[in-house]
């Protein structure tokens, strides 16, 4: 009965979306104008709430083992823990967009509850609201209903949630990128709004400013935790791989940089309103993209949904209508805003400006590397793989000029050009701090660094160097310091440094050892003492014990391979010895016909500081964000 009223209330909150659509639409044929809007609101608040019971009510029929429930039965299991069971929902497409929607749903109830009713803008924001959910709730009952049931002979046990997913931080990075993706909704049915309205009245960005930074600071949070996940469990010891899904996770994040970026320019200097404009339809559309992408299965990846063209044809139509109506209205509108000041070469807003476009152009081309195998696939029938060495090269020369850029922001003014050589002269410092730093690393690696790995070397050095130096001087001169701007930017430098530091000074082992045999080098010794089974209550473990001896200490580890019952699934564990600068990563492989094992020992330097300067940015948007009213 449980699944039959949360399948109901589903239906109900569509019901509900469609009517206050339509009450929306017949509010100007009527006279009661202000009755007809409130109208509107209340079951568009109705529907939200009868959406979120439906999660919760599926929610416990996750955790009571109802697997007369045909998802819950193909992927949770009576024998996981509480928090497994409940990330089971999320764990393929049924549940997930389930999910998605929820989270869809919350934001744009919470945003459209705190416009002021009396806007005239308000009307145009609960219809395109109720116009995306109602897409997007049609998508999910009609293709990919969660609530199916097995009846009348329910499996006794489920088939178990994917063991690779059986991680605390699967648990909530879905969650975390999936708030990012659907929080760019708020700016999106916004613009909508405004550009329906068409009266374009000023200060619309601080409107929607404070939800983009929250959306960002949860797209950065759901790809580094993505990233970490990957890193420590998928046995490969990398923590990006260019992979498809990741990528299409990339492009709006990059999208909503410069998105924020060019908030912040509109509302300092009346700037780049159209081009702001444009770039919050473009973020949420991505966001559409990238589903598409992940649940169409049109492309192999280990993050991808199974293929069902059904569902992808129908998430491309939805793209491509709510892409269309958007960008419509669009084409339609901007020629009628008018920035109230125009960019003055070598300001501020004029470096920002330079630094979107380079945004774009790290867009098109992931967004190239994306689609160009399936159009090879489709027209030619050949396959093409496009991996690191594409994007290396490409985003390479993009960051250098991004952070000459960013170097250049620091030191200029709103609406006023920059003076060279009072600006090069507060740069001499950063700049021979970061010359000398990239020097001593090729040299010390006997100039065997590549150009790619020196050039994010240098840029995250210098931009390091130059909020540092700017944060001394504000400092001594007691002049105002700009703390958001500084944290966020220093973790950004931070991640440039730290990713071309793990490049240039990582490396790996690939042994082959057998049980009490030695591995002898001059910088370390290796041994395998010993290889244990044990049962647990739904998979059995192989546990190899290493112990490695590295500067006169001895460290112990403990890598081991798990075999699960129900679905005979064998994956790796590694272990991992975390310092400040570096990561001592051991993975046990396969077990060879002569008895040994083949052991992937890495020494992965500042793999780290990859997070920390994630949660370094993160902190910069929340003080940001933290800062308005």
């Amino acid at each position: 009965m449980i699944p039959e009223i949360s399948h109901l209330l589903t239906i109900l909150a569509a019901g509900l979306f469609l009517f206050s659509l339509l009450v929306i639409l017949s509010s100007n044929a009527l006279s009661s104008t202000d009755s007809i809007i409130r109208l509107s609101l209340n079951c568009f608040n109705a529907a939200t709430i009868f959406l979120i019971s439906a999660f919760i009510l599926y929610v416990y029929l996750a955790v009571m083992d109802d697997f007369s429930v045909k998802y819950i039965a193909m992927h949770s299991n009576s024998d996981l823990p509480i928090f497994y069971k409940i990330s089971s929902i999320w764990s393929s497409h049924e549940g997930s967009m389930f999910l998605w929607i929820l989270f869809l749903s919350i934001w744009l109830w919470l945003f459209v509850n705190r416009l002021d009713t009396q806007s005239n803008l308000f009307r145009y924001v609960i219809f395109f609201s109720a116009m995306v959910l109602l897409f997007f709730l049609l998508f999910l009952l009609v293709t990919s209903s969660p609530f199916e049931r097995i009846l009348p002979l329910a499996p006794i046990n489920g088939g178990d949630i994917n063991p690779v997913l059986q991680d605390p931080a699967l648990v909530i990075h879905p969650p975390m990128l999936y708030l990012g993706y659907v929080g760019f909704a708020v700016p999106f049915v916004y613009i909508c709004a405004y550009l329906a309205d068409g009266e374009f009245r000023q200060g619309w960005e601080t409107i929607i400013q404070k939800w983009s930074l929250y959306a960002w600071a949860f797209l950065t949070l759901g790809i580094g935790l993505g990233s970490w996940w990957a890193y420590y469990e998928l046995g490969w010891g990398g923590y990006w791989f260019w992979d498809p899904v990741e990528n299409v996770a990339l492009m709006p994040w990059l999208a909503a940089t410069a998105f924020t970026h060019s908030i912040h320019a509109s509302t300092k200097s009346g700037v780049l309103k159209s081009w702001t404009l444009f770039l919050g339809l473009s973020v949420f559309i991505l966001s559409l993209f990238g589903a598409f992408i992940v649940r169409s299965g049109i492309i192999d990846s280990v993050h991808s949904f199974a293929n069902d063209p059904q569902r992808g044809l129908t998430l491309l139509l939805i793209t491509g209508v709510i892409a269309l109506i958007s960008f419509g209205l669009f084409s339609f509108r901007s020629n009628k805003i008018i920035n109230s000041r125009l960019v003055v070469s070598g300001s501020k807003e004029s470096f920002l400006s330079l630094n979107n476009i380079l945004m774009i152009t790290s867009i098109f081309s992931v967004f190239l590397g994306v689609i160009y195998p399936l159009i090879t696939q489709y027209f030619y029938s050949t396959k093409v793989s496009i991996g690191p060495p594409y994007y290396n090269t490409i985003f390479a020369p993009l960051i250098f000029i991004a952070a000459c850029f960013i170097a250049l922001s620091v030191e200029s003014k709103w609406q006023r050009k920059w003076k060279l050589t009072e600006t090069l002269s507060k740069l001499g410092i950063p700049i021979l701090i970061s010359c000398f730093l990239t020097f001593i690393v090729q040299s010390l690696h006997q100039y065997s660094v590549s150009l790619i790995q020196m050039i994010g070397l240098f840029s995250g050095i210098f931009i390091i160097s130059i909020y540092a130096f700017k944060l001394l001087m504000n400092s001594v001169n007691r002049e105002f310091i700009n703390w958001s701007s500084a944290v966020s930017h220093l973790g950004f430098g931070l991640l440039l440094f730290s990713i071309a530091g793990n490049s240039i000074f990582s490396y790996e082992k690939n042994l082959k050892l057998n049980v009490n045999e030695e591995y002898i080098s001059e910088e370390l010794e290796i041994s395998f003492d010993d290889l244990s089974l044990q049962d647990e209550s739904n998979h059995q473990r192989i546990i190899a014990q290493i112990n490695m001896k590295i500067h006169d200490k001895v460290i112990s580890f403990s890598p081991e391979k798990r075999k699960y019952f129900t679905r005979g699934q064998v994956t790796s564990e590694t272990d991992i010895e975390a310092t400040f600068l570096r990561d001592i990563y051991i993975n046990i492989g396969e077990q060879l016909d002569d008895g040994s094992w083949t052991f992937r020992v890495q020494f992965n330097y500042l793999i780290k500081w990859i997070w920390f300067s994630v949660l370094l940015m993160i902190l910069g948007i929340l003080i940001r964000s933290r800062a308005m009213v």
